[in-house]
């Protein structure tokens, strides 16, 4: 009989026990829960103005590298939002902004000043470091996040670490999954859970329709 047992959680890192589940089922939920369960990052970056040392392509990239706190309830994937448009709506997109102002003094610009249009997604830390600025330098960025998954980017990524460990006993693995932050790690198990069980109904599909032909 299958099952799957919580062995230790806390905020950041999960561990769950498989038991009676094929290797390679229990596989393709590790490879799932690391790059497979969609999570929020920014995508597109509108520079209005960058006279830091960074340069606009260096900013952007740093900023699609913020971990981004999800809501997987409450919006879509692009793919699958009822919009179907190229620029997104409020459903599958979110804003965000930042403008540090014109700095008398060097300091960092951290993300505590990267604000969003929708408080369910915002950087999971306020003290991550974005740039530098010199007296004079100013940055302002307009940002738009959408959800993805880490086989597209690693920005994506809802882990950072996913490993699974067999155990003494036939047919037990101990799987466990370090999250970004941008999701509950029982969440990502979740949706891992989810995301695997609609992929074997594909899969099942496919093969009726090719005995019928």
């Amino acid at each position: 009989m299958s099952s799957l047992e919580i062995v230790e959680k806390d905020e950041r890192k999960i561990s769950v026990k498989l038991k009676g589940i094929p290797l390679q089922y229990a596989n393709a939920l590790r490879r799932l829960c690391l790059n497979g369960v969609p999570v929020f990052a920014i995508d597109t970056v509108d520079i209005l103005e960058n006279s830091s040392v960074l340069p606009d392509e260096g900013l952007a990239h740093r900023l699609g590298l913020v971990p981004l706190r999800t809501d997987l309830e409450r919006f879509n994937e692009p793919v699958k939002c009822d919009c179907q448009s190229e620029t997104g709506c409020s459903n599958c997109k979110v804003m965000l902004v930042l403008d540090s102002g014109d700095v008398d003094v060097t300091k960092a610009v951290l993300t505590d000043e990267l604000t969003s249009e929708d408080d369910s997604v915002k950087p999971i830390s306020d003290k991550i470091p974005i740039v530098q600025l010199a007296p004079g330098q100013r940055v302002k960025v307009e940002c738009y996040a959408r959800l993805g998954r880490g086989r597209e980017h690693a920005k994506w990524n809802s882990s950072n670490v996913a490993t699974l460990v067999e155990t003494d006993k036939e047919g037990e693995r101990i799987l466990t999954v370090e999250s970004t932050g941008a999701l509950n790690p029982a969440e990502i198990i979740l949706a891992g859970v989810e995301e695997l069980g609609n992929r074997i109904l594909e899969f099942k599909d496919m093969i009726e329709q090719l005995k019928e032909e």
